[in-house]
């Protein structure tokens, strides 16, 4: 599991996934999410600009992402 340290009081999903290179670009971001690839608190999330907030818990393939 990853740990993310929010330091504002959110960030968007599609940001997320770009900042930890868990995908290539900001296409691929709204893609994988767009095909429902992508877990927020274990439920499948469609909104790419979803706001991640503190206690957040992101899985995407392989990773497991827990905002803190």
């Amino acid at each position: 599991m990853t740990e993310f340290e929010l330091k504002t009081e959110y960030i968007e999903l599609i940001k997320l996934l770009k900042l930890l290179r868990l995908v290539e670009s900001g296409g691929m971001a709204k893609t994988v999410v767009e095909d429902g690839l992508v877990l927020l608190n274990g439920e499948t999330e469609y909104r790419k600009r979803a706001k991640l907030r503190k206690g957040d818990v992101i899985e995407f393939e392989d990773e497991t992402v827990e905002i803190k």
